[in-house]
């Protein structure tokens, strides 16, 4: 048993307000006994646009805001899933991975997935238009991390809606996924519920979905509703639109029940 938590942010073009607000909310995953933390999808940084997350790049090891989450990681104790970080390219000034890190309780960095579904949409019912391509650079790498705690798999946001993505990870033996997410409040209110839910159910996996909430600075609105969602499908812990942290304890003696039970993904015939 593991109990683990989800940081819900209304995050901004202000790195070192957002760490602060981040570490706000760290310590209070602490103080309910959480072992593992995630962030959400760009908690360091959502600019006024798109440009703003390149001026603030870093290099894979250094960086402001990878120190601070070696240091949140090692001071407290715990397993952090450091949201979304920019990683500068070797090639280029002009786009940067969004690269997701996890950190072991000594402050190591043990695994880093990049991105690889990226936003660009254009909705025209309310005149919102996306193209994260423009700035960041897809990842290739399926990544699921051992842990004292099992396997964690890692994915970010739009991810979501490529289960093929989540069947691989269960290919590896995944026991959880994190998915540090910035949904819009369109798509948000319409989609983020099921397809969380759906992604724990056929993958008979828990989900924990760490998500960016509110009005932002630059106008964004997102969606919140950080959640906790177990093998069956079930929300143990879920947070509406302010920001905060939610909590629930994963058991994987029960996750292996479940699949034990309802052998659904040994009747795979594709």
């Amino acid at each position: 048993m593991i109990r683990v938590a989800a940081i819900q942010m209304t995050s901004n073009s202000d790195v070192k307000k957002n760490l602060a607000i981040a570490e706000k909310w760290i310590q209070e995953a602490v103080l309910k006994d959480a072992r593992l933390i995630v962030l959400p999808e760009m908690f360091a940084v959502m600019g006024m646009d798109q440009m703003d997350k390149v001026k603030v790049r870093e290099k894979k090891g250094h960086g402001r805001i990878q120190d601070f989450l070696a240091e949140q990681a090692k001071k407290y104790g715990v397993w952090i899933v450091g949201g979304t970080i920019p990683v500068a390219l070797d090639n280029t000034d002009e786009k940067v991975h969004a690269a997701c890190f996890l950190y072991d309780d000594q402050g190591n960095s043990i695994s880093r997935y990049d991105k690889i579904h990226l936003f660009d949409v254009t909705l025209s019912a309310t005149r919102e238009s996306y193209h994260e391509s423009k700035t960041t650079l897809p990842g290739e790498k399926v990544v699921v991390a051992s842990t004292p705690f099992g396997k964690l798999g890692l994915a970010v946001c739009y991810d979501i809606r490529f289960p093929e993505l989540f069947r691989t990870m269960h290919d590896q033996g995944v026991d959880m996924i994190v998915l540090p997410a910035a949904f819009t409040e369109t798509t948000g209110s319409a989609h983020w519920d099921v397809l969380v839910r759906a992604r724990a159910i056929e993958n008979q996996v828990y989900m924990i979905a760490a998500a960016q909430t509110g009005v932002h600075e630059n106008g964004r609105k997102t969606y919140g509703h950080s959640m906790i969602v177990d093998p069956w499908g079930k929300v143990m812990a879920s947070l509406s639109q302010d920001e905060g942290v939610v909590v629930a304890d994963i058991d994987l003696d029960y996750a292996r029940k479940v699949r034990e039970e309802f052998p659904v993904l040994t009747h795979r015939r594709m």
